[in-house]
Formats: structure tokens, sequence, C-alpha cells
């Protein structure tokens, strides 16, 4: 028996693959609810009723999305040219302090008209420059940006926790660790009345749609692609590699710290250190579970926020720990991977 790559994926298999991958991750999530004695069916009928059973626990869901997709495209575009981002988590809370600070110190008089776009370009260049300084290192001493990455979340996390316990931190907290708030003018507009869901998650959705035309009609795509598929291959036919993946860089660095600005602008209205479940961590199982398709991403971010917030849900109402969401997701990711190796090798006697 052996291994042989394919010379063209059929679309259907490219299609189902992620599909099969979580109705996979389900069966074998399945035999871990069985085994703590709940009847499946009825605990993914109630993960369902827990995301979208009501006018609240549906919008938490779309909520929760919207941050997801974020990471899930910058974790995406970073990865389909070959830049191994791992670094979403940090980018995440860079461009969120750095419109919290932005509102609170500079911004606060502006109409809303003015600022909100502002801050949301602020949050996305923190992050790009926090993507750029491992890309420089890869460029010029060849250090693995997977390591650098994902160093430099910790060291995000601990420059955050530093700035809201002194120079950004909220007077009228109490003592309790947390930036300023950021300007009622700030805050996103809301897409229904009385609920937490914001245009955020219309943003995201928009740039899905235009990431998958850039990817799939632009020089730049193209470029980005030959860079994923084959660097030597790519610069020896003349793609920039470094220039192209400067580009990439700050597209997925900005995607992240978007991410942040989008939490705190339309959610939380000010930074701590909790802010994040582990959004850019997620955001890589989003990108990997569409496999690495922008569009697929919308629908990845869907299904792991439907995960999380139905899963509360369940626990509530059996009794079932909610573990079980990361469990479940972790599976697919792991599905995702090996089904993604099927579709591009078949076996041969």
């Amino acid at each position: 028996m052996r291994f042989e790559r394919r010379e063209h994926r059929p679309l259907a298999l490219v299609v189902a693959t992620p599909l099969l991958a979580v109705v996979a991750a389900l069966a074998i999530s399945g035999v871990l609810i069985a085994m703590a004695g709940a009847p499946v069916l009825e605990a993914y009928w109630r993960i369902l009723v827990g995301a979208f059973g009501s006018r609240l626990s549906a919008t938490e869901t779309l909520t929760r999305a919207a941050p997801l997709m974020l990471t899930g495209l910058a974790a995406a575009v970073a990865f389909r040219a070959r830049l191994w981002n791992i670094g979403a988590e940090g980018q995440f809370y860079l461009g969120a302090i750095a419109v919290a600070a932005a509102s609170s110190q500079m911004l606060g008089g502006l109409p809303s008209a003015v600022q909100i776009p502002l801050l949301l370009v602020i949050g996305a260049v923190a992050g790009m420059v926090l993507l750029l300084i491992p890309l420089w290192l890869r460029l010029r001493f060849s250090v693995d940006e997977v390591v650098t990455t994902l160093l430099l979340n910790f060291v995000a996390v601990l420059f955050v926790s530093m700035l809201i316990d002194t120079v950004l931190k909220d007077p009228m907290a109490f003592g309790w660790p947390q930036s300023q708030s950021v300007a009622d003018d700030a805050m996103l507009p809301k897409l229904l009345a009385r609920s937490r869901l914001h245009i955020g998650i219309v943003i995201a959705i928009v740039l899905a749609i235009i990431l998958h035309w850039v990817q799939s009609r632009t020089v730049f795509g193209m470029q980005s692609r030959a860079a994923g598929l084959n660097p030597a291959g790519a610069t020896f036919a003349g793609v920039p590699l470094g220039a192209t993946l400067v580009k990439v860089a700050c597209i997925s660095g900005g995607l992240a710290g978007l991410a942040g600005a989008v939490e705190v602008m339309g959610v939380q209205g000010y930074v701590t250190t909790t802010l994040s479940p582990g959004y850019g961590y997620s955001g890589i199982v989003v990108a990997m579970l569409a496999n690495l398709h922008p569009l697929g991403v919308v629908l990845a971010a869907l299904f792991t926020a439907t995960m999380f917030v139905g899963a509360d849900g369940m626990s509530r109402s059996m009794g079932i720990p909610t573990y079980i969401a990361d469990v479940t997701v972790a599976l697919s990711l792991l599905s995702t991977l090996i089904a993604l190796f099927f579709t591009q090798y078949r076996i041969r006697r």
C-alpha cells in the first residue's frame, strides 16, 4: 500500500471534506455524551435550541461568530501564503487596546461617522504591526514565525495588562483591572434593538466576500497562492516573494486587530485581559475547517459559535459538561486535517 498524490481534486470532494469531518467529530463526541449518561440526539438538539432557540440565544451566537470570522479570515489568508500566523490572539488584544486608548485619549469628541471608521483602522494597524515584526525576523534572519508569533501572544497580553493597570486604568472601575471605556459615539450600531448583535458581523461577511474575490480574481491573489504552493517556484516565475508576504501579513494582522476593535466597540466597551475567550486560537480551527476558503470561514465560524453558545444551554438542561463543545471543535479540526490529507492523496496497492 502506498500514498499517491492526486493530480486533480474533484470539487465535490473538496466541498464534502469539511462536512464529513464535522459529521465524524459529532459521531465521536456522541460516544462521549453517551458515556456521560445522556441521550445523544437530545443533547445535540439542546445545542441547537441553546444556540438558536430564542431571539436572545440567536443574537448571542451571531455576536460570538463575528470575531471568529475575522480571526478565521486572518489565519486563512496567512496560511494560504504559507505564513504561519499563530499570533492572532496577541494581535486581537493589541487592536483592542489601541482602540480603547485612541477613543479615550484622543478621538472622544469626534462624531460617530468619523470616529468609528478611524478606530477600526487604528485597531487594524495595531494588529498589522504585531505581525510585521515576526515577518521581518523571518525575511531577515530566517527565524521561524510559528515560534515568534506564538510567543508574541503572551507579550501582547502582558503589555495590555500593564496598560490597564497603569496609564489606561479606569478610575471608576473600583480597582478592577480594566481600561478606560471607549466613547459612546464610538460604539458600533446595533442591528437589533435590545440585543448585543452589532454591525461587526456584517463587516466580517463583507470582508470575507472581498477576500474571496481578491484571492480568485486578482494578481495579488495568484501571487499569494503561488507563494504558498511553492515558494521557490514562485520566485523563479517572478513573484516578489518578500513583498507578497508583507502584503499578506498586513491583511492577516489587520483582520486580527480588527477583530479586537470590533469586540471592544461592539460588545464590551472596554478592555480586560479576559476580553477574548481564545478567539485568536479558535480562528485557526475555523480557518482549517473552512479549508482556508474565505466564504467557508463564515460557515465554520457559525458552526464554532453554535457549539460554544449551544453547549451552555445543553449543560444547564442536561447536566453535561460544557467542555464537550471544546472537544467537538477540536475533533472537527483533527478530522478535517485527516480528510484534507485524503483530498490530496489516494491510496494505491
